[in-house]
């Protein structure tokens, strides 16, 4: 996942800019063409101009400076596209989804895509929803668990994908690592966090990891699904329609 496409506009730039030898170069030459068509200095769409977050994409996957610390070696999993109107900033990967690769492909997105209200389809539409935890690869497991995220990751990656996603109306933090880095003035604990999710709505909510491991947890905490998650799912419903 995270391997984009340039975006249909692109054609409409001259066919003279296409020759050119990297993407870096591609793009200064759309911003010059634009300009020169304008008669100003004007910013072009950013449709036009997607490449360096496709170079930075491919950097991402590409990383292995964590690597003797991982069990399985590295393999960074996540989803992102510049128009994508919702975030999911999750922890890490399981072994399950470090196995195929795709996102929350494990019993946790099933919760999690139920409590979203989406498919499969939309879930993986990059150009709906980003996938970034605060960790790309799976980190191993330890006692009682997954490891925790890589720290070395969000302090390579994670400022320079976010300032790509100008679009998103909605912020989902799922887990206490994830909400620690988005929400670091929050509650002392995941649950007191979790349930001042009115503090930042509608556009920031944290939710609890909905790993299979925390089901007691939601035992414990049966207002979560009672209250949070039916107006989480009306959210999602209005921002998905208002990207359509």
């Amino acid at each position: 996942m995270g391997l984009l496409r340039l975006d249909e506009s692109i054609r409409t730039v001259s066919p003279a800019i296409l020759f050119v030898h990297s993407l870096e170069q591609f793009c200064g030459w759309a911003i010059f063409y634009n300009n020169r068509k304008n008669g100003d200095s004007s910013i072009i769409p950013s449709s036009y101009c997607m490449t360096s977050l496709i170079s930075l994409i491919n950097e991402a996957h590409a990383c292995t400076l964590c690597a003797e610390h991982l069990p399985l070696g590295p393999r960074p999993v996540f989803q992102i596209h510049e128009s994508a109107r919702i975030l999911l900033a999750s922890q890490a990967p399981g072994r399950k989804v470090h196995e195929t690769g795709i996102p929350f492909n494990d019993p946790s997105g099933d919760r999690l895509r139920a409590w979203l209200g989406v498919s499969r389809e939309i879930f993986y539409d990059a150009r709906q929803v980003a996938i970034l935890p605060m960790g790309f690869c799976f980190p191993g497991t330890g006692k009682s668990g997954d490891l925790p995220p890589r720290p070395e990751c969000a302090l390579k990656w994670r400022a320079a994908l976010l300032s790509h996603l100008q679009n998103l109306k909605l912020t989902l933090v799922l887990g206490q690592y994830a909400q620690a880095y988005h929400l670091p003035n929050t509650g002392a604990s995941l649950t007191e966090t979790v349930r001042a999710w009115r503090k930042d709505w509608p556009d920031i909510v944290p939710l609890p990891h909905p790993s299979p491991r925390n089901n007691l947890w939601f035992k414990r905490n049966p207002w979560f699904e009672q209250e949070l998650i039916p107006v989480l799912q009306a959210r999602v419903a209005e921002v998905l329609k208002r990207d359509g």
